[in-house]
Parts: structure tokens; sequence; C-alpha cells
């Protein structure tokens, strides 16, 4: 029950912000302050602090406008706190983890009179690598032996004369205080292939061992961890952590109240993290390097003890394993029936899946031996590991002395790391499925490896329920996951699934403040063609497309295909065209960019997009007055975690179309049709061109899930 005491801190808290603020109380938001209070503030507890009995969850979905990061930290701040607990704020996009960062909470702090400190916790590979950016400006001539030695691994350096000039701009700043080593703070976008050698990951760093520890910007970020309340990050770090045991980067996860914001991705994060692939090509010429390398590393260094025999070993291990690799590329190239697929951001990738998850015997039994080769691969290189540890520490065992065990560490952890993963893949791909689970998705993928075409071989969970279910439901002090689309045909039974929710969680709906048949109309017209059939149903939208959007400022069109996108675009008549900007031709920030550019001056501005434009997309105003539909957004049947689960379900006697199809869907369009109003004063129409709304069955249901605009059925 929740004690009086904190019901009347929240409350007041309420009370202030919104005085401060000026702002009426929303129904909404207090109907979640209400629901997330009564279930995290009740938590009974151990003689050691301990939650006591049944999971702490409540999931609630709130409309867009319901304010729910306050309301969730009005709730939830004063709760943890009363309780001894860290609090852990959870998103799956950098761009919301800024805003509450440096906007949500210190307006709340200013506001409500709560006094609590928080931090941004980000992965290592945001921020910046000293030790490899000395390496790359002090060797920007003359590679260091080891480097060079390990060029393949990453470690190449060639320094060109721009990027000179960065990293030295960037040392500049480093020393005039001027920047923190942040990825997210560099003053201008930084690219991909730059930011990779200026980084590090866990196995590559030599932690307090490094020179540059004291003035180290992920190690002194940490450190600032340590001692807040309030951590906000996202939802690989909070996985990353509970799959190393929890407690090992964020707070030990049963001393800790979790917030997932944005929470109808984290099962589909959580797959993603326990999903493991591999390039069999690539790897092979990673082993001949191996090979190679180890060669030459024990020609030129007069390696003495356990470390030398160690690395003797590691020359033949890496032949052998790379014939083996070859075999199963062999194997798999004859197996193999590649069919393009197409997935939801329209890449055409040919995949060969194995139905049930199922491997072919001849397969398994050469997997088997891989799973083996690379389980001794990653024992030396562990081992090897560990050694160059003790002789960073002084310890003379390892006959290594401990400057070249630092030098060494960052090339040998890398190797570490790639090996574990062959042996992870590989252990995946040939598991015995446990009976009445779900199967491993297990399939192939062309992939193009330069000139070459390479295999690549995937073995991913196909739901995510049970892992969440024992390593964050179960362990955790206590839970809420928000976001405004987790129901989907008006119910939890989806994320209910897909998430593991414990049985006693408690789920609730709080309304949008949005008064949606006042401010936008949803039209239905009759095309006069099957989105099933694409060929008319594309001629149809390129007939209608000009006389539909006719009058808005800015409109939204988005496809579910690709090629349907591409195919309206060429159809559509020249000088109309011209207004169209479509998704792919620039990076999403820059389209979005010059679409407000273009309204902002007065010119109409049509965006055609696939799904990463159906959410997140924030266009009010004038941006966006239309959001145009093309069709029911059903899954490209061919994803082959989808189609395991798919099968896994109808093997259990289910209906995968109405289990799954058809939630996903309902969902996807709720998400699309949430573009239309993003503040209280927005207007506008959303046209869906699919009557199957209105002609099949499942129809009525997706279409009873939708916002309630006005409708206009033709």
């Amino acid at each position: 029950m929740l004690s009086p005491e904190l019901k009347s801190q929240i409350q007041g808290a309420y009370s202030r912000f919104l005085e401060a603020k000026g702002l009426k109380p929303r129904y909404g938001q207090r109907l979640m302050i209400a629901e997330v209070a009564k279930v995290l503030g009740a938590i009974e507890v151990d003689d050691e602090g301990r939650r006591d009995g049944e999971p702490a969850v409540v999931a609630v979905e709130a409309g867009t406008g319901t304010g729910k990061t306050v309301a969730y930290s009005l709730a939830v701040i004063p709760t943890a706190k009363m309780a001894g607990k860290r609090l852990v704020i959870a998103t799956a996009t950098v761009a919301l983890q800024e805003q509450i960062v440096h906007k949500d909470l210190p307006d709340l702090m200013r506001n409500s009179g709560l006094n609590f400190s928080f931090a941004l916790a980000k992965g290592r590979g945001r921020y910046l690598c000293l030790s490899k950016l000395d390496v790359l400006l002090q060797e920007g001539q003359a590679q260091s032996a080891t480097a060079q030695l390990f060029e393949e691994e990453g470690f190449r350096i060639d320094v060109d004369e721009r990027s000179q000039k960065l990293f030295g701009g960037m040392i500049e700043k480093l020393a005039g205080n001027l920047w923190d080593g942040d990825r997210d703070s560099w003053p201008q976008e930084l690219e991909d292939s730059d930011w990779a050698r200026l980084t590090t990951d866990h196995s590559q760093c030599t932690g307090r061992h490094c020179p540059n520890f004291q003035q180290c910007a992920f190690y002194k970020a940490r450190e600032g961890m340590t001692k807040v309340d309030v951590i906000v990050t996202n939802h690989d770090m909070v996985l990353a952590d509970l799959a190393l045991g929890g407690g090992a980067v964020l707070p030990d996860p049963r001393d800790t109240l979790y917030v997932f914001d944005e929470g109808h991705h984290l099962p589909d994060k959580a797959i993603g993290h326990f999903a493991h692939f591999t390039r069999l090509h690539s790897t092979a010429d990673w082993l001949a390097q191996i090979d190679k390398n180890m060669t030459k590393l024990l020609a030129q260094n007069p390696l003495p003890g356990d470390f030398g025999r160690l690395v003797e070993g590691l020359p033949e291990l890496a032949r052998d394993l790379r014939t083996q690799m070859q075999f199963m590329f062999s194997a798999c190239e004859q197996l193999a029936d590649f069919k393009a697929g197409e997935d939801m951001n329209g890449r055409e990738r040919p995949r060969h899946r194995f139905v049930g998850g199922v491997v072919p015997e001849h397969l398994v039994e050469l997997g088997i031996e891989l799973k083996k080769g690379f389980g001794k691969l990653t024992d030396l290189f562990t081992r090897l590991a560990e050694l160059l540890k003790e002789a960073m520490d002084g310890e003379a065992g390892g006959g290594i002395a401990s400057h070249q065990a630092e030098e060494w560490y960052p090339l040998f952890g890398s190797l570490l790391t790639r090996s574990q993963g062959n042996w992870e893949l590989w252990g995946a791909f040939t598991a015995e499925d446990p009976e009445g689970s779900p199967p491993m998705a297990r399939w192939l993928t062309l992939a193009e490896s330069g000139a070459l075409f390479d295999i690549e071989v995937n073995a991913s969970p196909i739901l995510a329920a049970e892992t969440l279910r024992r390593n964050l439901w179960n362990v955790a002090y206590g839970a809420l996951v928000t976001s405004a689309t987790l129901t989907a045909l008006n119910t939890f039974d989806r994320f209910r699934m897909r998430a593991g929710l414990p049985k006693g969680a408690v789920t609730a709906v709080v309304p949008s403040p949005f008064r949606h048949a006042e401010a936008g109309v949803l039209r239905v017209p009759d095309l006069k063609a099957d989105p099933r059939d694409a060929t008319a149903h594309t001629a149809a939208i390129i007939r209608e497309l000009p006389r539909l959007v006719e009058g808005a400022r800015g409109t939204l069109v988005l496809f579910s295909s690709r090629k349907q996108m591409q195919d309206v675009f060429d159809g559509l008549e020249r000088d109309w065209r011209r207004r169209v900007l479509i998704q792919g031709n620039l990076s999403k920030q820059e389209t979005l960019n010059k679409h407000k550019a273009r309204v902002d001056e007065g010119e109409t501005s049509v965006l055609f997009g696939l799904a990463s434009f159906a959410e997140g997309v924030d266009l009010p105003g004038a941006y966006c007055e239309h959001v145009v539909i093309a069709k029911i957004p059903f899954a490209v049947p061919d994803d082959p975690v989808e189609a395991a689960l798919a099968e896994w379900i109808e093997a259990r006697g289910g209906n995968p179309f109405m289990e799954i199809a058809v939630p996903d869907a309902s969902l996807r369009l709720v998400q699309a049709c949430g573009r239309l109003l993003r503040t209280e004063e927005d207007r506008g129409d959303i046209t869906l061109l699919d009557r199957r709304v209105v002609t099949q069955r499942y129809g009525r249901a997706i279409l009873d899930a939708l916002p309630p605009f006005r409708r206009q059925i033709e």
C-alpha cells in the first residue's frame, strides 16, 4: 500500500510543477502518476531491503501529448528515493535520451521542489579513447611494428591530412577543456569510419593500466554515475548490463527501479542482443591473418614462458579452423536457394531460411566442429589476455614487459572478442532446441564482401520473453514500461507475449488530451484496386495522389515497400515530382530539414517514406497536415525471425496471421496515424489507401484500434 507520506510528496510535487509552469492538470497525466505510484510505491521488502514477493511491473500506454516523461518522473523519483533505490530511465533513441537529460529533468528540478541528481550513461563506444588518439597523432607517418602486424584487426594507421587536422583539433579542444571526449558533444558531425578509429570497447581497454586512465572520458563519466539518484541510458546498455549478470556497469537490478520509455522497442532490442552471426569468407580471411601474424610475432619477438607456448599453438589452430570454414562455405553454397526478400526499410537481402530452425545434419556436424575449434581458440586468447593483464600488474610470470603488455592487450582483446562471437554463433546454430520452447531462427544471408560475395550465418531467438523474464522482471526491484503504442487491437496481449510480462503485471491505458474527432478526419477512399495486386494498386496511387493531397502544405506518404515507393515516384508527372522528397536519397535528418525549409518558405512539400518515417518523426503544424498510408503495414513475410515465430505458433495449433500479423500491422498503423497530431493545435487528414479495413473480417478490429478521428469511408 502506498504510504501517506509518499502520496503527499508526489501530489505536492505535481501541484508545485503545474503552478510554476502555469499549467492545468491533464487527466491522462494524473491517471498515469496514480497508476505508477500505486504499483511501485507499494513494493514489500525483506530485512535486507530487497523486494519480497512477486515481480513489481506496471505497463502504461500513454497517448501522444499526455506528458508521460513528467508523469513517470514525478511518480518514480520520490518512490525510488524513499525506498533507497537508484532509478534507471532507459529510452530507445538518443534524441529522447538527450531531451530527458537536457530539458525534462532540469525543468522538473526547477519547478517541482524535488531534489535529485542525475547523469547520462552511454556505452564506451560513445567516448574518445585518448590512447588511440595519441597513437594516431604520433604515428600518422610511422606505424608501430605491432600495429602493422595487426593491421587487419582495424589497427591500420593511415592518417591523411584531413584526419590529421581533425585529430589535432580534438587534442586542442581537450587540452583547453572545450570538449569532454563525448562523441555527441563534438560540434561537427563525425563520420562513423573516423570515430571507429578513436574509440574502443571493453575487450581492448586496459582500464587502470592505461597511461591516460585519469583523463579517460568514459571512466570520468562512469565515476559520476555512481553518485547520482537517476541514470538516463538506453535499452541496449541495460540489456548489456543484464547479460553480464546485472550491476556490471549500471546499479544492481535488485536495488534498481527501471523505467523503459519507448518500451514497445524492448522485446526487439532484447532479441537483437542475443542474436549471433558470422560471415564465412571474411572469417576465413581473418583466420589466415592470425596464422600469418602470429607466425611473424614468434619470428620477431622472443616470447618466453607460458605466453610463448600459447602463441605457438595459434597458427596451426587458425589454419585448421580456416579449412573447416571453407568446407562450411562450400556446403552452404551448395545447399542455399537464395531468395531475394525485402525488410521493413526496403533493403533487398537474399536469404535461405531453415524451416522450423532445423539445420540439415551435415551442416550441424560441420558446425559442431567449428564450435569446438572456436572454443579452443577462445580459451587460448582468454589465457593470453589474462597473462597480459598479469604483466601489466607487474607480475613477471609470463615473461612479458609491462609496456609491451599494454601495447598488445588491445590487439589480443579484439581477437578474443571476434573468436568468442564465432564460438557463440556456432553454439546457437547447432544447439538442440528444448522441447516445448520456441526454437531459434536460423538462416543464411548472401552478403557483399568487396568484389566477392560472402555468406552470413545467423541464429536468433524468436521471442525475448524468457530472457526478459529471467534477467529483468524477476530480478529488478520494480519496473515501468511505457510508450504511446503498447497495445495492439486494444489489448496488451501482443506485448505480454513478446516481452514475457509477469502474470501479475498491472497494465493501464491513459488517454491522450488530443481531441481527435475535432482535429482530424480518417478517410478510406475506394481506389478500385486491391493492395494485394501491387501493379494495379501502384497505378491507382499514381493516378489519385496529386488530387488527394491538394491543399496541404506538408504531406507525409508512407509505404510498406521501397519498390512501390519508387514506382509511384517514377510514375508521377515530372513537375509534380519536384515537390517530393524521397527517403534514402539523403540522410533521414537532412530529408526532414529540407522538407521543413520548403514549408517555411511557403512551398508545398511531400515526403515519401518507409517504416522508419512512420515512427518517431515529429512534424508539427504545417509540416504535416496530411498523412497518406499506402496500405495496411503487414510485415514483409520473409523476415526470418517473424517467419520462424509464425511457424512455431502454427505448429502449436495457433493462427499466426491473427495472432501476429494482424496485431503487428495494427500497431504500425496506429504509429503511422500518430504522425498527424503532435500538438493540441494540430489539424489535418489521414488517408488510408487500403479498403481491407472495411472488406476483410480482421479489418474492423484494425479500424477500431485507430485513434478516434472522424471517419469518411467511401
